[in-house]
């Protein structure tokens, strides 16, 4: 069994509001969850409105398909206009 997490800090700069931080935050791991198969939790930074990190922890056979989800996700989280990606870090176990 092999694992691969990833951890994000985030900034989600029109958000003006904990409510539509959630909101916003809610949208994209529901997006995550249900296209990739994976866990996904807001992890630190829960007081805060303009910023979040999540924890994204997946487990499969191989490396090749850990690394290939892993990075469709990071690019999905790219592509999302209301957040910006300031630091990511992916680790294999």
């Amino acid at each position: 069994m092999l694992i691969g997490t990833c951890r994000l800090e985030l900034i989600i700069p029109e958000s003006r509001s904990l409510k539509n931080k959630r909101q916003v935050l809610k949208s994209l791991k529901d997006r995550i969850r249900n296209k990739f198969n994976v866990s996904v939790a807001e992890i630190d930074h829960q007081d805060l409105w303009q910023r979040s990190t999540i924890g994204i922890a997946m487990v499969a056979n191989e490396y090749s398909f850990i690394d290939r989800a892993l990075s469709q996700i990071l690019n999905l989280i790219h592509s999302e206009p209301r957040i910006n990606v300031i630091d990511y870090e992916i680790e294999r176990h």
